[in-house]
């Protein structure tokens, strides 16, 4: 065996010198090789982050763009009369919530690396069939299929890479990953300037759009289906030491099992656990904010007057401003292995960015509206990757965290039809109703997640008093913790 692993003391101390009870595993037994540690991340980082997160730009792009379409006219173009931009935004949730659980059982079966491409290259066909598409039943038709390739997209990457990262470090990662979405925002607007520069009597500026963002979407799918390795264990690129410092590294801070068999009934055991209920509460009220800031970022700087050019290109410094605070707080997170504080934070801004919105003209006072906007984006992204994290981090068994990540996601997602259903057409500019609920949900979410934060404290204190010591979440092996919370070693991720 190679220097990979090296053993410690058998039987580690507590704080006051007694030995620790085998029944309550504590601190890890097992430490690595700094260089090799550091050479395993270095690759993760390098070669598996990147062209996750270049997918998800995809992904986004290819969801949104329908948005920036319209702001070039692109819905009258086709005829859409009413509400039905509105209902086609609404309608890419319903089966993007039914389908996101039964695909990502197929994702955990089968490989993310496999699984994801492949849907990928269905939604990016969807966005090139969206530039020909001639009236409202096409594009209804092309959007649902739309939600069902994209429905797990966010749940099956946030599953992989806890394949490969600990729980400490996972926030971090999947912010650089969803980084990607809130990049899409601005980058999305940065396309649409150029494309809708693009003078062609014979083609509108936004089939443009749908084509150049479809087909690079295509394209990067075929690679990713070969890149991508799906695991540690079979990626060629990794040292016989780096797979088993990989693989130790996991069954510490990760997983009970490695490549774990998958159990339908045993999958679903977590939702026998009421705190998996107030999760759902949460991700469902941070769906809401979350989803009118997506959607509707453009309609929203759209009604302080601009033109449709200065529409697009003044989305992208709110985004940017989005992007730069999803990654200060996940990195946050990750160092101070906290989750409930960081979630709140973003929360908070967001909630003052809708009610600021909300109660002024926006066209009187047009600065004051735009810089509601930052504020809009400054807490809309981290919520969701945070909280995401925070339950796979409380959920060591991997077949259960599939499950669970894909539900609440769904779940997340489904609070897509509130926000596209509130947003009316008769309440231009204001749009005064949308932004009060928006509001009501992130302050509902504001309020579970600081509950949820003070109770899991108190419980890891009172756990620590019962059996008279003194553990977080760090010094238990995720491998000793098959049976979960109930489980006497166990302690929470707050």
């Amino acid at each position: 065996m190679s220097n990979a692993l090296i053993d410690l003391e058998a039987s580690p101390t507590f704080k006051d010198g007694k030995e620790k009870d085998n029944d309550l595993v504590s601190a890890s037994t097992v430490t690595f090789d700094p260089a090799i540690q550091r050479s395993l991340l270095r690759k993760c980082d390098w070669f598996i982050l990147p062209p996750l997160t270049v997918m998800y730009l995809c992904n986004a792009l290819d969801k949104g763009n329908v948005a920036n379409a319209q702001t070039d006219g692109w819905d009258k173009d086709i005829g859409l009369v009413g509400d039905q931009y509105f209902l086609l935004v609404m309608i890419f949730y319903v089966p993007f919530c039914l389908f996101g659980t039964p695909i990502s059982i197929f994702v955990k079966r089968f490989s993310a690396a496999r699984v994801l491409p492949l849907m990928m290259i269905g939604f990016g066909t969807m966005s090139l069939f969206t530039s020909i598409a001639k009236n409202f039943s096409q594009i209804f038709a092309i959007r649902w299929f739309l939600g069902i390739f994209e429905s797990a997209m966010l749940p099956g990457v946030v599953y992989y890479l806890s394949t490969f990262y600990k729980r400490g470090e996972l926030a971090s990662r999947v912010g650089c990953f969803y980084a990607a979405a809130a990049i899409a925002g601005a980058f999305s607007g940065l396309i649409a300037f150029g494309v809708f520069h693009i003078d062609n009597p014979k083609h509108h500026s936004w089939q443009y759009l749908f084509w150049i963002e479809g087909a690079g979407t295509v394209i990067f799918a075929t690679f990713a289906f070969f890149w991508l390795p799906r695991s540690s264990d079979t990626w060629w690129i990794l040292t016989e030491e780096e797979k088993a410092v990989a693989r130790r590294r996991i069954l510490e801070d990760s997983s009970v099992e490695i490549n774990e068999k998958f159990n339908f009934r045993d999958a679903f055991k977590p939702f026998r656990n009421p705190l998996y209920w107030v999760w759902a509460m949460i991700s469902i009220s941070l769906g809401v904010p979350l989803a009118s800031v997506n959607n509707f970022l453009p309609q929203i700087v759209a009604s302080l007057g601009y033109s449709t050019v200065k529409t697009n290109l003044f989305t992208v410094a709110p985004n940017i401003v989005g992007t730069a605070a999803l990654l200060v707080l996940t990195f946050s997170s990750d160092y101070f292995r906290e989750r409930s504080i960081h979630i709140a934070i973003p929360l908070a801004v967001t909630l003052v960015g809708f009610v600021v919105l909300g109660c002024i003209n926006p066209i009187e006072h047009r600065g004051v509206a735009y810089f509601a906007c930052f504020l809009l984006t400054a807490g809309a992204s981290a919520p969701s990757v945070l909280v995401a994290t925070w339950y796979n981090n409380n959920t060591p068994q991997e077949s259960r965290r599939a499950v669970v990540t894909a539900v609440m996601v769904a779940l997340a997602n489904a609070s897509g039809l509130i926000s596209t259903n509130v947003f009316r057409a008769q309440d231009k500019p204001k749009y005064v109703p949308a932004l009060a609920t928006s509001a009501a949900f992130g302050g509902l979410c504001l309020i579970l997640v600081t509950g949820i934060g003070i109770w899991m404290r108190r419980e890891n204190g009172r756990r620590n008093d019962t059996q008279g010591v003194k553990l977080t979440a760090r010094d238990v092996p995720t491998e000793m913790l098959s049976e979960g919370p109930s489980n006497p070693s166990f302690r929470y991720m707050y």
